[in-house]
């Protein structure tokens, strides 16, 4: 089996990367071989083929698919914060790069991929329900989920066509990620966590009855694999799904980290708010009903004790002693 991983050098590609070549195998069929394609170099992962390119370049698109990947992960994107602050280039990657991968697909003949996306629940824009349903209007009030809401409709229509056997996963807010902060504006439920637990000073800019739709970055790359080998049929017409996810307020993360840290880890927590911030925030969805993710078989984390457990284990560990 062929496997294309785009923004493979990302948070959640860089994982997903990992875990393939790990595993060896996606849902039972051996990889025979792994690409993993982005505008700065991905970490090399065994026998995995490093490809720098960008998605957005019109010629790139057609040369990664030129092998017929079996499976393509398009996890390639520019982040929220970064969408909304530079009009162009979020537009550029998030949309147009997406199209230019669709279009590659479709002018292949005989050619019909499992194509599974990365989409967020920023496609949704208020007023909310109490809960959203994978059905509710795609309203988005920021660039990046109108990019992001753009593409869902592109990938329903091409599969409709049969031109690709598209899955879209609206992906929660993710928590804990991992490194240095980045300029997605959901920045700070993650480093609210990070810092304090690795003993470092951490900037809340809202207020902590805020609340927010999560996953963990480990929940993200187990959606990602298990969308890879759905039935098609069991799919349906309506390709886009609401991950499941933990629903939660900025003052129960604190309330796991105190349980997790101690109160030492909570005030390293210094609040300054940021109105700007506050007002993107505002316009986030925090409540769903993902009813057909769960019984299609995705799987999310149970609680923030659990988010915090896992990126301890898998950022934190420490190796023990040489043999």
């Amino acid at each position: 089996m062929k496997i294309l991983i785009t923004g493979a050098a990302g948070m959640i590609g860089s994982k997903l990367a990992a875990r393939l070549a790990a595993d060896g195998h996606v849902g039972g069929k051996p990889i025979t071989s792994l690409t993993l394609s982005d505008v700065i170099a991905p970490s090399a992962l065994g026998a995995a083929r490093a490809d720098v390119s960008d998605i957005a370049e019109p010629s790139q698109a057609a040369r990664l698919i030129a092998d017929r990947p079996d499976i393509i992960f398009h996890c390639a994107g520019v982040v929220s914060g970064e969408a909304e602050s530079d009009l162009e280039k979020g537009y550029r990657v998030n949309l147009d790069g997406s199209r230019l991968l669709l279009d590659a697909i479709r002018r292949e003949p005989g050619y019909c991929p499992r194509l599974v996306f990365t989409s967020s629940i920023a496609v949704f824009g208020p007023p909310f329900p109490e809960r959203i349903a994978d059905d509710f209007i795609l309203a988005p009030l920021t660039s990046y989920g109108t990019a992001k809401a753009m593409t869902e409709q592109m990938l329903s229509d091409y599969t409709r066509r049969g031109f690709v056997d598209g899955v879209g996963l609206r992906l929660p807010t993710i928590c804990i990620r991992p490194g240095k902060p980045n300029k997605a504006a959901s920045g700070f439920f993650s480093s609210i966590l990070r810092e304090p637990l690795a003993g470092q000073e951490a900037v809340l800019p809202v207020s902590e009855d805020v609340r927010a739709w999560y996953a963990s970055p480990r929940a993200a790359v187990g959606f990602l694999l298990h969308a890879a080998t759905l039935d098609s049929a069991a799919i349906g017409v309506r390709r886009n799904l609401n991950m499941p996810g933990l629903s939660a307020t900025v003052g129960e993360q604190i309330a796991a980290l105190r349980r997790a840290a101690g109160e030492a880890a909570v005030r390293l927590i210094r609040h300054e708010p940021d109105p700007a911030i506050m007002r993107m925030v505002d316009s986030w969805p925090s409540a769903f009903d993902p009813a057909r993710a769960l019984a299609l078989g995705f799987r999310a984390d149970a609680s923030f004790d659990e988010i915090i457990r896992a990126h301890r284990d898998d950022e934190l560990a420490t190796p023990g002693p040489s043999s």
